[in-house]
């Protein structure tokens, strides 16, 4: 099996690098379980304040890395392994993280690309990008979790366009249908996305895990008045404490 994901953890934020060198960084079932653990690991750290994830050589994510899918993708039991647990372990993960995820967009975002874009919170892109889950050339559908997924995320039409026509977006396009925040020259996307990062991390790290939490508890159905209970515990914490001492000293806060 091919292909890497990297975790490199520097100055409080880590930066996720989809590695698959000759192959657009197309996502091997090795890339998945790593995918997941990486997700797992950072989910747990306590000093960690933002994630950009991003590709390898100028691409974000060509797919699935179709040289393996004979292995597998032939036998029902094999395949629902396959999108149940490596798959959606690695999208899962990244739904499941409290820390704001930023999606640094080049090049190719097809298919599984579009999934592991579809896990971020704030999506850049350069103007060269394209986007689509042409899987219909492949003959076989998206799988529901991850169709739920890039629908609610990119929007039902869009996604009937991808997986219906087989249709390739560009950058300029998937921003006016709501689904990038910024789209960029394809050599500024890097520094953008360096900077919004370093502006999460001089922000409250507790404030942006818990409006985290909300808002996926908002997305998943859940009614307002349940998060009631429980939205006021923070009120006595040091992070609130420093942030309106602050403001009221007339200087820059200090999250610990």
């Amino acid at each position: 099996m091919s292909g890497h994901v990297q975790c490199v953890v520097e100055h409080a934020l880590a930066r996720v690098t989809l590695s698959n060198p000759g192959k657009f960084n197309a996502m091997s079932r090795t890339m998945w379980r790593e995918l997941k653990a990486v997700f797992t690991a950072l989910q747990a750290r306590s000093d960690v304040r933002g994630v950009t994830v991003a590709g390898e050589g100028g691409h974000f994510c060509a797919g699935g890395d179709i040289a393996e899918y004979p292995d597998f993708r032939f036998d029902a039991r094999e395949l629902r392994d396959f999108h149940e647990n490596d798959v959606w372990g690695g999208l899962g993960a990244m739904l499941a993280c409290d820390l704001p995820v930023l999606a640094q967009i080049e090049g190719n975002c097809m298919g599984a690309g579009v999934e592991i874009a579809s896990c971020c919170d704030i999506r850049v892109a350069g103007q060269g990008a394209r986007f689509g889950a042409p899987i219909a050339r492949l003959g076989f559908p998206m799988a529901p979790r991850e169709a739920q997924l890039v629908a609610s995320e990119a929007g039902v039409a869009t996604a009937r366009e991808m997986l219906f026509e087989a249709s390739v977006f560009d950058a300029a396009e998937m921003k006016a249908r709501g689904f990038l925040n910024a789209v960029l020259p394809d050599a500024e996307v890097a520094c953008d996305v360096q900077a919004r990062a370093q502006r999460i991390a001089r922000l409250a790290p507790q404030a942006a895990r818990l409006n985290k939490q909300t808002l996926r508890a908002l997305r998943g159905g859940q009614p307002v008045h349940a998060l009631v209970t429980h939205a006021y515990d923070y009120a006595d914490e040091a992070e609130h404490r420093e942030g309106i001492a602050a403001f009221l000293a007339k200087r820059q806060p200090v999250f610990s």
